[in-house]
């Protein structure tokens, strides 16, 4: 839903309100005088704890208005930066990040993120400054449609009309984001709304009496699609994203394990389901592992579960799970039978269907023949690679020694490309909510600012790594100087290719090696840079030095680059191609 006014705040809505919010204490919110303290104290009733952004003339009153309040703010270099903070402070704690920025540029620098967040389904609030009410139209300074531009990358937005209502605009936009499928959404601020008088309290998060997304699924269709998983010969478990939205992991693992019956993820739900567990296949699609690739093409029944099966999970859609019977579980009614026609579908939470699925299994699928089939592809297609020692440095390696060197709960974020797919390949998730990247929208830049905001979000003793390219540091790059001025314990590790290196891949595969514009020899060298934004510096340049450099750097106790020196010619594979089918994946170029 979204719409250029306000949507009015029913009293007696349904309420969801964090249990951060009750603990705070009266005494310490802030005081309604004026709508721009209306909006902080709508803040501090959801519980909020830290907001990113950038300051700018239209949003400087609600920035006043948080001076004298609990809330930290987190003051970023960019406001693309402080839109993937917050979202990325959404994947880690579940809740609602928020970001800030002013109008016009500040706002429009915030769609990519918005966007990004959109296609994740992750939860947000964005709020923007805007120019006075009697201004809009008149092609002000710094006045752009905000809400027509955000309209539809976000789950609800909305035009604050008057100093009595914003705060309640904010506890809406606040309650929506974070209830049913999860989303951005954004409030726009004009000046004369945040300053003007106001003393009504918003309230805690609320949403619209209208919106009541389906907890529980229908029992009967519940009832007719396990009866049909129980007599498959081949089923498989297909995990989204929505599965960690709904915190099901611990629901999802308890039918795997007793059912006995594959678990296959989508790249969001990495870590729903520990990988090192007998019955993690990984993740499946355009360069998930063969063995789940081979499981999902193979199966004859489907359990879909809090997925929207895009095209990079998918392949052809002619050819995927050609002979299966699809149960697609999901809590969005409109992505029922969107991409991939539902044989049985189920409208609901992903946790509640689970326990209802659980529940309703007659007795689980006879598959021994099955699951010695899966583990004969576990055997015919390991995750390995070639490495020369007198060679350049395999990038998988020094994933595989990062992931060695730290803990099963460290939290790994990445930006888009190459670095992505090798960060997803041979890292080992065990543990939910410790994957964070841009997934649909693909967006590079993405992994420094993400690790910043899993930081504020993370446990004191949680490490935070970041794998990052060369090319895709370079987009946010100026975020560092928030790390350091935070103090902030991050370890970013650049696999430096020189090339964004995805799009050479392709262009070596799908365009005759027509690398254009795609190599990049005038790389900086970063770990100069990080010194020079006052970071730690590490470089890495033959395997020697890889393992001691790496817990070099993970002993720093504050931000620090390491600038990896890769194989510029690695390539990721296993690889379906666009639109290709998914059990006909390629181990190599030359099977392209």
């Amino acid at each position: 839903m979204s719409g250029d006014g306000a949507t009015p705040v029913s009293p007696n809505t349904e309420t969801d309100r964090g249990d951060d919010a009750a603990e705070h204490d009266e005494t310490d919110r802030t005081e309604v005088q004026t709508g721009a303290s209306a909006v902080i104290r709508a803040l501090e009733n959801a519980g909020v704890r830290y907001a990113f952004g950038v300051q700018g003339g239209a949003i400087m009153p609600v920035y006043d208005a948080l001076y004298d309040s609990a809330i930290d703010h987190i003051t970023m270099a960019h406001e693309q930066g402080a839109v993937h903070a917050a979202t990325a402070y959404g994947t880690v704690t579940g809740d609602p990040g928020v970001c800030m920025a002013t109008s016009g540029p500040g706002a429009t620098n915030l769609v990519t993120g918005i966007a990004d967040a959109n296609m994740d389904s992750e939860p947000l609030l964005a709020l923007t400054g805007q120019v006075p009410t009697d201004f809009v139209g008149n092609d002000a300074f710094q006045e752009t449609d905000t809400v027509g531009v955000t309209r539809p990358i976000t789950k609800a937005n909305y035009f604050s009309s008057s100093p009595d209502t914003v705060g309640g605009d904010v506890s809406e936009a606040f309650g929506l984001a974070k209830m049913g499928r999860q989303g951005p959404t954004l409030v726009d601020l004009p000046k004369d709304v945040t300053q003007g008088e106001t003393d009504a309290d918003p309230g805690g998060p609320t949403t619209p009496g209208t919106y009541n997304p389906a907890e529980e699924a229908d029992q009967a269709a519940v009832e007719r699609a396990a009866e049909r998983f129980a007599q498959a010969e081949r089923p498989v478990i297909l995990a989204g994203g929505g599965v960690m939205k709904a915190d099901a992991c611990e629901q999802l693992y308890e039918f795997a394990t007793e059912f006995e019956v594959p678990v296959v993820t989508t790249m969001p739900a990495i870590g729903a389901f520990p990988e090192d567990h007998e019955l993690s296949l990984s993740w499946a699609g355009m360069h998930g592992t063969g063995y789940a690739n081979m499981a999902i093409t193979m199966t004859d029944c489907m359990l879909a579960v809090g997925t929207r099966f895009d095209d990079r999970l998918t392949g052809g859609i002619d050819t995927f799970a050609p002979d299966a019977d699809i149960i697609h579980a999901d809590i969005d009614p409109a992505e029922i039978s969107k991409n991939v026609h539902a044989d049985y579908p189920l409208v609901g939470d992903a946790k509640a269907v689970f326990e209802q699925f659980h529940a309703a299994m007659p007795q689980a699928p006879e598959a021994d023949e099955w699951l010695e089939q899966v583990a004969q592809w576990k055997d015919e297609y390991p995750m390995d690679y070639e490495m020369d020692e007198d060679g350049p440095i395999k990038p998988q390696f020094v994933v595989e020694v990062v992931d060695a060197a730290t803990a099963d709960d460290t939290i790994v974020t990445t930006g888009v490309g190459q670095h992505q797919m090798w960060a997803s390949q041979y890292w080992t998730y065990t543990k939910p909510r410790t994957w964070v990247s841009s997934h649909g929208l693909g967006t590079m830049g993405y992994g420094l600012p993400a690790a910043i905001g899993a930081r504020i979000a993370a446990d004191d003793d949680q490490q935070v790594v970041c794998f990052d390219g060369d090319g895709s540091f370079l987009m946010t790059c100026q975020e560092l100087s928030v790390a350091v001025r935070e103090e902030l314990d991050i370890t970013v590790f650049v696999l430096n290719n020189a090339a964004i290196g995805m799009v050479r891949q392709w262009q070596d595969a799908f365009y005759e090696q027509r690398r254009m514009a795609s190599e990049y020899p005038w790389m900086p060298a970063f770990d100069k840079l990080a010194e020079a934004f006052g970071a730690r510096g590490f470089r890495i340049e033959s395997y020697d030095e890889v393992e001691e450099t790496v817990q070099e750097a993970l002993d720093y106790e504050g931000p620090s680059i390491v600038d990896v020196f890769i194989d510029p010619e690695e390539n990721v594979y296993p690889m379906v191609p666009s639109g290709g089918d998914n059990g006909l994946f390629a181990l190599s170029e030359d099977q392209l």
